[in-house]
């Protein structure tokens, strides 16, 4: 089906892409490593609670940990070993989890589920469940949630924008999976009874527009480069003209939206009763020695993974576990891969945003490029002054996406993620009874 051009959406901003310096790189499947540590954190909502203990002995794609509630997701080992220890580990936000620790046999053993043929829309969503699999686009809610909304929707997109600079993990993925990614989306548009299948893709991925353009049931949509084009409720309008208002749901617009990569981990689990126990990224920046895309296990340590990569080019000013608007800058390499885990990146000092910040100029940018129309200068200020009602309402702080675009354009080089983050962790906080 030809493509046809998305529509344009109110702020985003030109940000220079750097994907020239993996896209060519073809998904590679790492050695191994000796052991992984894998966090029961693996969605959304509680952790897993585990149930395996030291000692035993697991098969790649066995269960180790049972969500806990619906918001949570079941958890598997990611490699065939021994469980040596349940562990309280720091994450890459600074906060302790808990983590099952195996270290491999080499044996290459699996245990997965039976495959599915033709499967009814309860199979799918009862297959999807069971396999643990969370959106991979980095939200992680568990994609089972998604596939049961509560009001009646006609319309799946295909989340195929990847604005995020540097990452190309979605680009290989539609470009050596597109079958696969075309087969999981029509098991999820199935799954919620609708036949009406949109994939959005970015013109600086053309090669993947024409792709797609050959399955007659798929409407392409070419998107114009611009982040944050991969925002569900950017990608909504741009692809259908649908306006998901502040506080509702894509499901109250009619439509239910899913990354390329939550596609693929949706065919592999209905095809192969494959569980979501590995994580496709991209390992870029100008720090390390080769750029690239890999397949590793969860739970895989991130030295693991630049050493594999022929280790540091030269010392990075700052290393980030996903992309550099969303993802989290990390103090060391002592961190595991998650589920949804979409890059890492070594930035140089030229790369890395390493200003210190100064004053707040009042000059409005970060208001007049905010795509959600909020007023992030007011939750910084607010939030400092510990007036955190005030930074809620008057910066609308609960509606943001944390999607960078604020900070990005601050002239004054303005902490402003840190500050929303802060603001809705305070709130969430007091909703749980604490201070």
């Amino acid at each position: 089906m030809k493509a046809v051009k998305g529509s344009f959406f109110f702020g985003g901003v030109h940000i220079r892409d750097n994907k020239s310096l993996s896209k060519d790189a073809s998904i590679e499947r790492l050695p191994e490593p000796p052991e992984v540590k894998i966090a029961m954190s693996q969605s959304l909502g509680r952790p897993a609670v585990p149930c395996v203990s030291a000692g035993d002995k697991v098969a790649k794609g066995q269960l180790i940990a049972r969500g806990d509630g619906a918001i949570s997701s079941d958890v598997f080992a990611s490699i065939s070993g021994e469980v040596t220890g349940i562990e309280t580990l720091a994450n890459e936000c600074g906060n302790t989890d808990t983590f099952v620790a195996i270290r491999g046999d080499g044996e290459g053993r699996e245990q997965y589920l039976p495959p599915l043929s033709d499967p009814s829309p309860e199979e799918i969503v009862k297959r999807v469940r069971d396999a643990g699999i969370v959106g991979l686009g980095g939200a992680g809610f568990p994609t089972a949630v998604k596939l049961t909304p509560k009001m009646k929707v006609d319309t799946f997109i295909i989340n195929g924008a990847e604005c995020e600079p540097y990452l190309t993990r979605d680009y290989r993925i539609m470009k050596e999976h597109t079958d696969e990614v075309v087969r999981g989306a029509r098991y999820m548009a199935k799954a919620l009874g609708v036949e009406n299948i949109m994939i959005g893709i970015e013109l600086n991925k053309p090669d993947c527009i024409e792709a797609f353009e050959k399955y007659d049931d798929i409407k392409v949509v070419a998107l114009r480069k611009i982040y944050p084009m991969g925002g569900e409720k950017q990608l909504i309008y741009s692809a259908t003209k649908r306006k998901v208002k502040l506080g509702q749901l894509p499901a109250d617009a009619g439509v239910i939206v899913n990354n390329a990569a939550t596609c693929l981990a949706v065919c592999e689990a209905v095809e192969l009763g494959k569980p979501d126990c590995e994580a496709i990224l991209t390992v870029s920046g100008r720090s390390i020695a080769r750029p690239a895309n890999v397949c590793v296990p969860v739970g895989t340590p991130i030295s693991y993974i630049v050493e594999q990569c022929g280790g540091e080019a030269e010392a990075p000013k700052k290393a980030v576990l996903g992309g550099p608007m969303t993802g989290v800058a990390v103090k060391s390499y002592d961190l595991y891969i998650k589920k949804t885990s979409s890059g890492v990146l070594l930035l140089t000092e030229k790369e890395a945003a390493a200003d210190e910040p100064t004053a707040c100029l009042n000059c409005g940018l970060c208001a007049d490029n905010c795509p959600m129309h909020l007023m992030p200068m007011n939750t910084a200020f607010y939030s400092s002054a510990g007036d955190i009602d005030n930074a809620v309402k008057l910066g609308g702080t609960m509606y943001c996406i944390e999607c960078g675009v604020c900070e990005y354009v601050c002239p004054a080089k303005r902490p402003l993620i840190q500050a929303i983050r802060n603001t809705k962790a305070a709130v969430r906080a007091r909703e749980k009874g604490g201070k």
